[in-house]
């Protein structure tokens, strides 16, 4: 019996449409050559366009649709003349918030047929999850600002830290990391100088740590992380971090490993009760929106981690075989060093799905 799912697009901004649209047609060539599930898409046309004509990025009774989905599946926000804090809070937190997405999941790792820009890093050196608190800590949303204008002008930025917020991000980051070959989990924190919030941070860690023995922690100040990272990236796995901390540190990932071209997230609610939703963490790259040279690698791994998120691990592990494949073959787009177009990687995967055994 073949299995069907419900998938929302929302490509939105800059190079947002360019890359959902190459994973929707990878999608749909590996449904097709599978056979054992299928993929029903609902296109949305939420973005800075959308905002900048109606006032709204999403529209009234929007979540509402959102959650007849099984998952969704996210371009990139941001435009040059919407203010970023506008596009982020109007779109992407206006989502992961309310469906309390509250796991952002990164991977990231050396691809066969890319090259890390450390010297000595190869294929197999470089394999982490970066597990992001993505719901509250420095990006809550609470502070503001008051007299305006005047030299006395006052803004805050209230991180929050909850001990129900950390404690559920800590046993998500120690289940993943039991779940790989390792077993490692690295804490990563700033509580030599953040001494409420992050003290706490420690202390949930401590605690579930106790219901992890088979998991091995130890712990990070996160400007030391920084520097180990990039001289010892075999001695890492799996890292938990802060909303703020964590999405630092994963774009140094994606860097490191070759590009931030390549690099998937999930925001995932691990209780199942709505959608996650699944988004390539490059950003709108107006610079080359409409050139058709952006990279649909991290479009394609984020395709394989909702795959794998709603139960279809063969078909992911198949996406990403083929698109290891491509890599390898030296079918690369220009952050890669190579001269692919978008559309040029996009068919080569397709064409290596159609020989899959």
């Amino acid at each position: 019996m073949t299995r069907s799912y419900r998938i929302a697009t929302i490509p939105a901004d800059g190079i947002g449409p360019e890359v959902v649209d190459a994973g929707v047609t990878v999608l749909q060539a590996l449904a097709e050559k599978l056979q054992s599930f299928s993929l029903d898409f609902t296109h949305l046309d939420w973005s800075s366009e959308t905002f900048k004509t109606t006032g709204k990025y999403i529209p009234d009774g929007g979540l509402e649709e959102l959650r007849k989905n099984d998952a969704i599946l996210f371009g990139a926000v941001g435009a040059p003349d919407v203010p970023d804090h506008i596009s982020l809070w109007g779109l992407r937190l206006a989502i992961c918030q309310p469906l309390q997405q509250y796991a952002n999941v990164r991977p990231t790792r050396v691809l066969r047929g890319t090259q890390s820009p450390l010297r000595n890093c190869n294929v197999g050196d470089l394999d982490w999850v970066i597990v992001r608190e993505n719901s509250e800590g420095e990006y809550a949303g609470q502070g503001g600002r008051s007299h305006r204008g005047h030299p006395w002008e006052v803004a805050t930025e209230t991180a929050i830290f909850s001990r129900h917020g950390v404690e559920r991000i800590m046993r998500f980051a120690f289940e993943t990391a039991a779940k790989r070959p390792r077993k490692l989990l690295t804490v990563v924190t700033k509580s030599n100088a953040q001494r409420n919030g992050m003290v706490l941070w420690d202390e949930v860690a401590n605690i579930v740590a106790k219901d992890f023995p088979e998991v091995t922690v130890d712990k990070m100040l996160v400007d030391a992380m920084t520097t180990r990272m990039v001289l010892k990236p075999e001695s890492l796995d799996t890292i938990v971090a802060s909303n703020l901390h964590a999405d630092i540190l994963s774009d140094l990932a994606a860097a490191l490993a070759g590009s931030i071209g390549i690099a998937p997230t999930s925001n995932l609610d691990p209780s199942r009760q709505n959608p996650s939703m699944f988004e390539p963490i490059h950003g709108s790259a107006f610079d080359i929106t409409g050139k058709g040279v952006a990279n649909p690698v991290a479009t394609f791994w984020t395709a394989a981690e909702m795959l794998e998120w709603l139960g279809e691990k063969t078909a992911a592990d198949k996406l990403m075989q083929c698109v290891e494949r491509v890599c390898e073959s030296g079918v690369l787009t220009a952050d890669l060093g190579g001269k692919a177009t978008t559309v040029e990687v996009t068919s080569a995967v397709v064409e290596e799905i159609k020989r899959l055994n």
